[in-house]
């Protein structure tokens, strides 16, 4: 039996002078946007996670973003809707201690009745981590500190009592209660590479890499196939979840303009050396959703040739949330209505 496409839309709990424009939503509008969300039938809605101000940002715009707790946003929109998964895209483990970050997460799937997704990872800007840890970042590996944060809580939703011993983290006959509604707990996992790979196939139910082309996306389906059947598991239990940004209009010249325009493609250029780093760092277009009805429609069908189950956080290009709001109606009307 096929799995049902999904479509999910990008939340900005931490995009303000990254993705979008700045200023562009306070907490509240950000719960109201979720609402709308699921009345005109998105699927999910994903938050992003950043604690610090890049330097670009504040270069560019003069003062600081509004960057607000992912899970706390979470909860609230949880408590307004019905059906809407409530995610993340992604939350950067190395910011958290892992045994707070696991009572956090059961807490939000407890209340939302277990809708809850969390994408996972290790945080894109260096910077963020040395305005956290001081003189300590220099010595840390986050891929490490992600790797530990996964095996503590993963341990914690299915087991007793925990206790490890860890290079960052430790813990002692540690017992988390209650568990999860959720068994096994829906983490998600950042990244395209051979490391991100393995935590699928250890730690996931769903891979979630970011701005890749639908060879791309082929080739890493490929790869999380291999990593599954070596953990002794199947990708059909994997939810193949890519973010996305998307520029939708009535011409393809108006969508390619719209997108080149936007804060979204800026913000890709700045990933250069960090997310995209060994790969083109100017193909956004081929990289995200670009053009009218009719070539959004075979974008997306191309994705989901290559292997696309859910089309997890679409950013939409826009300058303001009203803006936003008109382009997802028209992207439900007319694009997702085909797919279900």
């Amino acid at each position: 039996m096929e799995k049902k496409v999904k479509f999910g839309l990008a939340i900005p709990t931490g995009t303000e002078g990254l993705m979008v424009n700045l200023p562009y939503a306070s907490a509240r509008d950000v719960v109201e946007l979720s609402v709308f969300a699921e009345k005109v039938g998105f699927d999910s809605v994903w938050g992003n996670d950043h604690i610090h101000s890049q330097k670009y940002v504040l270069e560019e715009f003069g003062k600081a973003p509004r960057y607000y707790a992912p899970l706390l946003e979470l909860a609230a929109i949880a408590e307004r809707t019905t059906t809407l998964e409530v995610c993340t895209a992604l939350l950067v483990a190395p910011f958290r201690q892992p045994a707070v970050m696991a009572k956090e997460l059961v807490t939000l799937d407890q209340l939302s009745g277990g809708r809850a997704k969390i994408g996972i990872g290790l945080g894109a800007y260096r910077e963020e981590f040395e305005a956290e840890f001081a003189d300590k970042a220099a010595g840390m590996v986050r891929g490490k500190m992600l790797d530990e944060s996964l095996d503590i809580m993963c341990r914690l939703f299915r087991e007793e009592a925990v206790t490890y011993q860890g290079e960052y983290f430790s813990v002692q006959e540690l017992k988390t209660y209650p568990k999860p509604v959720q068994t096994p707990f829906p983490f998600y996992i950042g990244g395209n590479s051979a490391n991100s790979f393995r935590r699928v196939a250890k730690y996931g139910t769903g891979w979630l890499p970011a701005i890749l082309t639908a060879d791309e996306i082929r080739e890493g389906v490929a790869g999380v196939r291999e990593a599954c059947e070596k953990a002794g598991r199947s990708i059909e239990e994997i939810d193949i979840a890519p973010q996305f940004g998307i520029s939708i209009c009535k011409t393809q010249e108006e969508a390619m303009k719209k997108f080149k325009d936007s804060q979204l493609y800026r913000h890709g250029i700045s990933l250069a050396q960090s997310t995209m780093k060994g790969r083109d760092a100017t193909n956004y277009t081929a990289r995200n959703i670009v053009g009218c009805v009719d070539e959004v429609v075979d974008r997306i069908g191309a994705y989901i040739e290559a292997g696309v189950t859910h089309f997890s956080a679409l950013t939409f290009v826009d300058l303001d949330i009203e803006q936003t709001k008109e382009s997802m109606q028209f992207f439900a009307e007319e694009v997702m209505s085909r797919f279900r």
